[in-house]
């Protein structure tokens, strides 16, 4: 295939670690690896720069992002209720502080004067795409010759979410999915997210990671059972109190640790009682985390609710070869726990055909649409 001039554009990037960080900078990297020329737009951060040096791609900064949600911390208890209710209303409302973005890419594009081959736009957060769609001609002349929408969760039919979006968002989804050639999701369950009329400019294109880059430590045996999970927690949905529950209602006498890597550890520290067998940690790098991971006997992965979102955790957890013990909220299964923690994973989550996450696999996908 003839080289391509391919444009991304994106909120996170590298050194940010979040899976559309992952996302964008995975395909960056492996398409300046596969030759084509590579341009990335993303917002300021330290590091990039030297991240495109090191593989060849143009790095177009959108700049610094200066719109910050309130912060009334210093007025104690009250401060931090107004915080959380009056930063949630305006990002339900009005998509801030996101919402910025939209008129950084805005601006970027119309001074763009390249045409590409191609350009993939990386959301969440969505103002990336609305930014493009205002910019974005149906007939005639723009700044590439195919736009594929990437998304890795849904929008206004998302499930994960307390509060739905108001009503104005599904015109502004509508608007920016016609304009877009193609929308790309991680699975085939992931069409129930979306608006039924723009199920055909759905493509199937799951994460991607270069195996080769995970390293892995040997399983340690001691006589102390660890297993471990990293991410966040989401009350209700992705909540892990009935798991820490039968965890510490187990005998003293049951040796294990379960080390959690998380940025939202006031989910889990309430319910741990004097329980040391449960381990709260600071979030670490995909790839420390991974290592660590890999000398735990299994892994735990908190299942989102319904099925239009697969977190890219679990492609992770294949990658290091460990078995899953996969928890839903509200429907704890006591039997399977103990199997596993007595060391039978018959009843472990597979994740089928794990070549498919490759990362240079995704990229073929992501050309054959151009």
């Amino acid at each position: 295939m003839k080289n391509k001039k391919i444009l991304i554009i994106t909120d996170a990037f590298y050194p940010a670690q979040s899976p559309r960080s992952f996302r964008a900078t995975e395909l960056a990297k492996e398409f300046c690896r596969q030759g084509h020329q590579v341009t990335v737009m993303a917002p300021f951060r330290e590091g990039t720069d030297k991240l495109a040096q090191e593989y060849g791609f143009l790095y177009k900064s959108l700049g610094i992002l200066n719109w910050r949600i309130f912060n009334f911390k210093s007025l104690g208890i009250v401060g931090r209720l107004y915080n959380k209710v009056v930063n949630r209303v305006l990002s339900l409302l009005f998509e801030f502080p996101s919402m910025e973005l939209y008129f950084k890419v805005r601006k970027a594009l119309k001074q763009e004067k390249n045409t590409y081959d191609l350009m993939i736009s990386i959301a969440i957060p969505y103002p990336i795409h609305w930014g493009i769609a205002s910019v974005w001609k149906t007939s005639g002349n723009n700044v590439a010759k195919k736009w594929i929408a990437d998304c890795g969760d849904p929008y206004c039919l998302q499930e994960n979410d307390t509060f739905q979006p108001p009503f104005y968002f599904k015109w502004v989804e509508k608007w920016f999915m016609r304009k877009a050639d193609y929308i790309t999701v991680p699975t085939v369950n992931s069409f129930k997210g979306y608006f039924p009329e723009f199920h055909s400019k759905l493509r199937v294109i799951p994460q991607g990671f270069r195996f080769e880059d995970i390293e892995k430590r040997e399983t340690k045996n001691d006589g102390i059972l660890r297993f471990g999970y990293g991410g966040v927690f989401i009350p209700g949905r992705r909540d892990p109190r009935e798991f820490i529950a039968f965890l510490t209602s187990l005998p003293k006498s049951l040796k294990f640790e379960f080390h959690i890597f998380t940025s939202t550890p006031q989910f889990v520290l309430p319910f741990l009682g004097d329980d040391k067998r449960i381990l709260v940690h600071h979030p670490i790098n995909r790839k420390e985390l991974l290592v660590t991971l890999s000398s735990f006997q299994f892994v735990v992965n908190f299942a989102n609710q319904g099925t239009a979102q697969t977190p890219s955790k679990l492609i992770d957890y294949a990658i290091i070869g460990k078995p899953i013990l996969n928890i839903e909220t509200g429907s704890l299964d006591a039997e399977i726990i103990k199997q596993f923690l007595q060391g039978n994973y018959a009843n472990a989550l597979q994740l089928e055909n794990v070549d498919k996450y490759k990362i240079e696999n995704i990229v073929h996908l992501f050309l054959k649409l151009v």
